[in-house]
């Protein structure tokens, strides 16, 4: 594969899932409508695109929606919010097991397993979670012919070797306004991790920009100046002990491309088996062989990042109620923890 093909995959699977922009008008601007304003300053925007967002309230002066018809003013905060191109790719379904939690007219909540990529890519059409969601959605098609499903929209995403939680939306306009929860903060979401390390404090914040590692394209990682990235916000706390390796919970308020993975390597605790950063090799414990063997048991009974999307909360798109999951810790997880809660409670770890 070319080099542009390869930067275009990483691009394409790193990227958000919408767009959003802020501006500050200038002091010597003139009245002008802010779909014209925004067409002038956003690369391939067009009207309807920018109105689109208008109608649902996307576009905020000064914190309050606005129509496509007001008129911009020297000093105005204006900040936006638009869906993600489509890309050009074709899509098709695949019979693929779900674990569906939670299905309606808009929306549907599915227990992703490990090693599910979300999206198809070039190079990764099929096996995805789309893939599935289209044979899902047309295989139940006549159940509830009113009300067919036009998705799947995706509205997050989680890594693919992340497992739990994830929400599609079945339409265009539950997508745009679960991403509006989004874009506001006010999605509910816990993880839970297993770090390396004894973390000092029982709970803590982590706060710094995540963005792309200078060197190399395929990491990220926190820039504590704020000179590059985007803010990230990851509230964390302890679970249980194990000696070396600690169980936390991990509440985002903000949702970086792998931003608990690089605020905990961040803290000096890498996820354990996380390879991409850091993760998948002994850095906490004794140089006896037989420590040494069960840490690498326990790589094998977990031969991924251990990290679990376990909640999810969010008000209805369009009923407005609020809906809570929860999803049971994946298996090879669940078999990990007892490894070395057994390994712990037994007094193997050296004093």
């Amino acid at each position: 594969m070319n080099k542009k093909k390869q930067d275009f995959i990483e691009e394409s699977e790193e990227k958000e899932l919408y767009e959003h922009y802020r501006f500050v008008v200038d002091k010597g601007q003139g009245l002008l409508r802010i779909d014209k304003y925004l067409m002038d300053r956003i690369e391939n925007a067009s009207r309807n695109k920018i109105q689109g967002a208008a109608a649902h309230g996307n576009i905020l002066v000064n914190g309050v929606s606005v129509k496509p018809s007001y008129k911009v003013k020297p000093d105005d905060l204006i900040t936006i919010m638009m869906e993600d191109p489509v890309r050009e790719i074709k899509l098709f379904p695949q019979d693929i097991p779900l674990d569906v939690v939670y299905e309606d007219d808009d929306l549907i909540v599915v227990n992703k397993p490990t090693g599910m990529v979300v999206h198809p890519a070039y190079g990764n059409y099929s096996g995805t979670l789309v893939n599935a969601l289209l044979f899902h959605f047309e295989k139940n098609a006549g159940k509830n012919p009113g009300k067919l499903a036009s998705g799947p929209f995706l509205v997050h995403r989680i890594d693919k070797d992340t497992s739990g939680l994830m929400m599609v939306a079945k339409n265009e306009i539950a997508q745009v306004r679960l991403q509006s929860q989004f874009y506001h903060h006010t999605i509910d979401r816990k993880y839970v991790a297993m770090v390396w390390g004894d973390l000092k404090a029982e709970s803590g914040t982590i706060e710094g920009h995540v963005g792309r590692h200078k060197t190399m394209r395929k990491l990220f990682t926190v820039y504590e100046d704020g000179s590059k990235g985007k803010h990230a916000v990851t509230h964390y706390k302890v679970i249980e002990r194990f000696g070396y390796v600690s169980l936390v919970e991990c509440e985002l308020e903000t949702g970086r491309t792998h931003q608990i993975r690089v605020h905990l390597k961040h803290l000096g605790h890498p996820l354990f088996n996380d390879e991409t950063y850091g993760g998948s090799h002994i850095l906490r414990g004794t140089t006896f062989s037989r420590y040494q063997q069960f840490v690498n048991n326990c790589f094998k009974i977990c031969s991924r990042q251990a990290l679990h999307a376990k909640s999810l909360g969010f008000d209805h798109p369009t009923t407005g109620e609020h809906l809570f999951f929860e999803s049971d810790l994946a298996a090879d997880m669940q078999e990990l923890i007892e490894k070395w809660r057994n390994y712990a409670v037994h007094k193997l770890l050296d004093p």
